[in-house]
C-alpha cells in the first residue's frame, strides 16, 4: 500500500515542495525515514506512533518505509510529523485519498495528538498559491500567517489529529479560514509607544535622525553616556515611512521562518529595530550556522539595525557588514546550499569618544591619554566608517535643557516630513530597483546630483580640509541630495552641501 502526500520544506526564505511517500508491506514491523532526514524527523517516528494511538486510529504493525522526495536534500524540523501522520493513515484506508493531490499538509505532532505551531508557514503558503494548490492544512496557530497570502490556497486550520481526520473525511463539514483585511489596514499607520517628542533638546542631532531617515542613510552618534544616544535610536522607526506590502511580506516571511510569529501575528505591519549585544557572533550577526539561518541583519530588513558600543564589538564582526551595507543581501556559503537573505537595513551606530566616555564633555574631566582613546577608536575601520553616512556628535545635555517642560517636536510631523522626501526618490527611481537616495550608484549619481561651480568649490575644499575618500564623497552627495529633497529643492544648492559636510567632519576630528 502506498500513498503520497504534499508538503514542504525552506531553503532560504523560500520553500520547495517535498513529497512525502510512505509504503506499508506485510514484513517484520518496522519504521524507517529516508530521505536525508535530520535528528529532528528521524524522532518524528515515536511522535506519529504515539499520536496515531492516542487519537484512537490504528497504527500498522507491519513494515512502514518513508521517503522524502527530493532525495537529495536535508529535511530538518518537525513540520514533517504531520503529512507523515497523514500517509500512514491514506496508505491504510483511515482516510480517503481525494484531496491528498492538492493539498499541503504541515505541522508537528505532540504525543496525545494535539498539533503544535511550526516556523515558515508564510513561505510554505506563497509556494502553494506558486503550485496552484487548491488546499492547506496547517496548525490553528498559523493560521494567520497562512491566510494573508491573496490567492493563495484555502486554508485549514486543525488543533488535533483527529480534526485532521474528519477534515479529509467530510471535507465540507469545516469552512477555510478567511483573510483578515484588518491586517493590510495596519501597514498605512503604525502606532508607537514612543515618540520623539519625548526627547529633550538634541535639535541637531533629531535634525540629523531626520535626514537619515529620509534618504535611508547609516549614521553614528558619538557622545557621553546618559546623552540619549539610545533614547534617539530607538525612535528612529517612528519617523520611517510606512512599510509597503512588499516590504512587510518580505520581512514577514523572515521573521516566519525564525519561528518569531506570534499565533496572533499575520502580518509584520511595523519597521523592526533589533539591537544585538556587542557579544554576538558572526553567525549571530550576519546568519549562519551548521543549517543557516537569517541573522540580526536579515531580521532587521527594511528597519534599524542599532549596534551600541560599537567598538566593543569584534572587529571581524563588524567587517561581515561591509557587504550587506553595499548590497542589500547577505550570502552564506556552505557545502549543502549557498542561501542569500535579504538584509536591505538602516544602521544606526552609537559609541562614546573614549574609553572613559568623556572626552571633549562640557562638565567631566576625561581620564584617557591621547594614544588610549587612538587606540579605541581605531577598532573601527577606515572601510566601515566610510560606510556610514552621517556623524554626528551628541553631547550631555544642559542642566537648564533637562529642566525644561515643553515638549519636542512629535514623530508624526517628522514622518511627513520624511515622508513627502521618500515621495520625490520613488517618483525618481521609477522603474529601477532602487527606493531611496543612500541606494545610488555612481550612475545615478551622475544623473541625479548636478552641482553648480559654487558647489563644486565647496566640495573641493571640503575633499582637501577633512581628506575624504572617495566613498565618503559620494556619500556627501547622496546626503546633499536628501537634504534638497527635504527643502523640496529639485537643484543641489551650497546650504545643502554645507549641512551634508558638517555631518562627515568626524572625519577629520577623530580618524584624520
Amino acid at each position: 500500500m502506498l500513498a503520497r502526500v504534499n508538503s514542504a520544506a525552506l531553503l532560504g526564505i523560500d520553500a520547495y515542495k517535498v513529497e512525502v511517500e510512505v509504503d506499508i508491506s506485510s514484513n517484520f514491523p518496522r519504521f524507517d525515514i529516508v530521505g536525508l532526514p535530520d535528528a529532528a524527523v528521524q524522532e518524528s517516528k515515536e511522535r506519529v506512533r504515539a499520536a496515531i494511538r492516542n487519537s484512537g486510529l490504528e497504527f500498522p504493525q507491519r513494515r512502514i518505509t518513508v521517503n522524502l522526495a527530493p532525495a537529495d536534500v536535508r529535511k530538518e524540523g518537525p513540520s514533517f510529523d504531520l503529512p507523515i501522520a497523514v500517509g500512514l493513515l491514506a496508505a491504510t484506508g483511515q482516510v480517503p485519498t481525494d484531496w491528498l493531490a492538492d493539498t499541503i499538509v504541515v505541522g508537528e505532532l505532540a504525543l496525545d495528538g494535539l498539533i503544535r505551531p511550526v516556523a515558515g508557514v508564510l513561505p510554505i503558503a506563497v509556494h502553494g498559491r506558486d503550485e496552484h494548490m487548491r488546499h492547506m492544512i496547517v496548525p490553528s496557530h498559523n493560521v494567520k500567517e497562512a491566510a494573508i497570502v491573496r490567492g493563495g490556497p484555502d486554508v485549514f486550520p486543525v488543533t488535533t489529529l483527529s480534526e485532521v481526520v474528519q477534515l479529509l473525511r467530510d471535507p465540507d463539514a469545516m469552512l477555510p479560514a478567511m483573510f483578515d483585511a484588518s491586517e493590510l489596514s495596519a501597514l498605512d499607520d503604525p502606532t508607537y509607544d514612543i515618540d520623539f517628542s519625548d526627547v529633550k533638546g538634541q535639535e541637531h542631532v533629531k535634525r540629523s535622525l531626520e535626514v537619515a531617515a529620509a534618504g535611508g542613510h547609516n549614521i553614528l552618534l558619538v557622545g557621553p553616556p546618559g546623552s540619549g544616544k539610545t533614547m534617539l535610536a530607538r525612535r528612529i522607526p517612528t519617523i520611517l515611512p510606512p512599510l509597503s506590502l512588499d516590504e512587510a511580506l518580505e520581512t514577514t516571511k523572515i521573521y516566519s521562518v525564525c519561528g518569531l510569529l506570534s499565533c496572533n501575528e499575520a502580518l509584520v505591519t511595523k519597521r523592526a529595530f533589533r539591537s544585538p549585544h556587542h557579544t554576538i557572533s558572526n553567525a549571530g550577526l550576519a546568519g549562519g550556522g551548521s543549517y543557516p539561518r537569517p541573522g540580526e541583519v536579515s531580521l532587521s530588513n527594511h528597519g534599524v539595525l542599532f549596534l551600541d558600543e560599537l567598538p566593543e564589538f569584534k572587529r571581524d564582526v563588524l567587517e561581515i557588514l561591509r557587504q550587506p551595507l553595499e548590497d542589500g543581501f547577505v550570502q552564506i556559503a556552505r557545502a549543502q546550499a549557498s542561501l542569500t537573505y535579504p538584509a536591505r537595513f538602516m544602521m544606526v551606530a552609537a559609541m562614546n569618544p573614549c574609553p572613559c566616555g568623556y572626552f571633549g564633555d562640557h562638565s567631566k574631566a576625561c581620564t584617557c591619554t591621547p594614544m588610549m582613546i587612538q587606540r579605541y577608536l581605531q577598532r573601527i575601520s577606515g572601510p566601515l566608517l566610510d560606510r556610514i553616512d552621517i556623524h554626528i556628535e551628541a553631547p550631555r545635555l544642559k542642566q537648564s535643557e533637562l529642566m525644561e517642560h515643553g515638549r519636542g517636536e512629535s514623530s508624526r510631523l517628522i514622518r511627513k516630513r520624511v515622508n513627502q522626501a521618500r515621495r520625490m526618490q520613488q517618483s525618481r527611481f521609477e522603474g529601477t530597483n532602487l527606493h531611496c537616495n543612500a541606494h545610488m550608484q555612481t550612475k545615478q549619481l551622475r544623473q541625479y546630483c548636478h552641482v553648480t561651480d559654487e558647489v563644486k568649490e565647496l566640495l573641493r575644499n571640503a575633499i582637501s580640509q577633512l581628506n575624504l575618500s572617495a566613498r565618503a564623497f559620494d556619500r556627501i552627495l547622496k546626503l546633499s541630495r536628501t537634504i534638497a529633497d527635504l527643502a523640496e529643492s529639485p537643484d543641489i544648492q551650497v546650504p545643502h552641501v554645507a549641512e551634508a559636510i558638517q555631518y562627515r567632519s568626524l572625519d577629520r576630528k577623530f580618524w584624520g
